[in-house]
């Protein structure tokens, strides 16, 4: 069991507690009304943060490596293709890669232009719009799926819990849901403040980050909503590089680029071994509360 971030009580700054499930949140959420309208105006209409809207092709491979890892896990003992839902589906990559493996995949987002960027032909697949009625549509019409893929879309939400709770109502007996988050007031963020690596939770972002989760408020939310969690993987640690004075790219900001392109030619090498043993290393990443993101392969119970 990774560290609780019960830890990080008293260094949290004030806009944000921690829930009785572990997880933290903001204190003053937005009305659902003002939410939806948020993104769907400047959900990639305006670049925000290291989003770019081109990418090189090693970042390519990497998007792509990522994803082929992920469906490997949750595709694993299937012999036929099924249905995937992809809630906040952005650039259209997951619907892309299941579509090519011959799956029946549906998208949802509240604005097409990440689609229209990188996946135009996957175009026909997206509904737009409200997207938490578009789920609610999707349940009333007895839409069920073998996949169902949430990947970073959990921590914008306001209320997570009922999210997920939702979601297990589109999900097929036996199928899964991939939940992809932020690892957020995590075991490696603390040594990073504590020792004055960084000077603030720079982690978060209001007032697009509404929800934090580490490996273990994860592991909670989703078992509490009746899911349990069959996997838990991190992707790369680019935390470990707060530690290096020459690499912290939060006391230097200029050196962000440099880390990032770092970052992805570690994780490309990596992903280049078997599934198998790319898979126990990231398992291992994240029981030790590692890893800039977290992914949780759940199953309804």
């Amino acid at each position: 069991m990774v560290w609780s971030n019960v830890e990080f009580e008293g260094l949290a700054p004030e806009g944000v507690e921690r829930t009785e499930d572990g997880y933290w949140r903001v204190k003053s959420p937005p009305s659902p009304e003002d939410l939806a309208a948020y993104y769907a105006k400047r959900y990639y209409q305006e670049a925000r943060g290291s989003y770019e809207q081109s990418y090189s092709a090693e970042e390519l491979r990497h998007i792509r490596g990522k994803i082929a890892l992920r469906w490997t896990i949750v595709t694993d003992g299937r012999k036929d293709p099924g249905r995937l839902l992809d809630v906040g589906c952005g650039e259209g990559f997951v619907l892309a890669h299941g579509a090519e493996a011959g799956w029946d995949v549906r998208g949802l987002d509240f604005s097409d232009a990440g689609l229209r960027s990188q996946n135009p032909r996957m175009l026909d697949r997206l509904t737009t719009g409200d997207l938490f009625v578009n789920l609610e549509n999707e349940i009333a019409r007895g839409e069920r799926y073998e996949v169902v893929w949430l990947q970073n879309v959990l921590e914008h939400v306001i209320d997570p819990l009922r999210l997920l709770e939702r979601l297990k109502t589109l999900t097929m007996p036996g199928g899964r849901l991939v939940v992809t988050v932020p690892n957020d007031f995590s075991r490696l963020q603390h040594l990073a403040l504590t020792t004055g690596r960084i000077d603030r939770n720079f982690w978060v972002a209001l007032p697009d980050h509404l929800s934090y989760f580490s490996a273990d408020s994860l592991r909670r939310v989703s078992e509490k909503t009746g899911w349990s969690c069959r996997n838990l993987l991190a992707d790369f640690p680019v935390d470990w590089f707060l530690f290096n004075d020459q690499s912290n790219y939060v006391a230097d900001p200029t050196k962000g680029k440099s880390a990032h392109h770092a970052r992805i030619a570690l994780e490309n090498l990596i992903l280049e071994a078997d599934p198998p043993r790319i898979q126990n290393f990231f398992e291992s990443l994240a029981d030790m509360g590692m890893g800039r993101d977290l992914t949780a392969f759940l199953e309804p119970v």
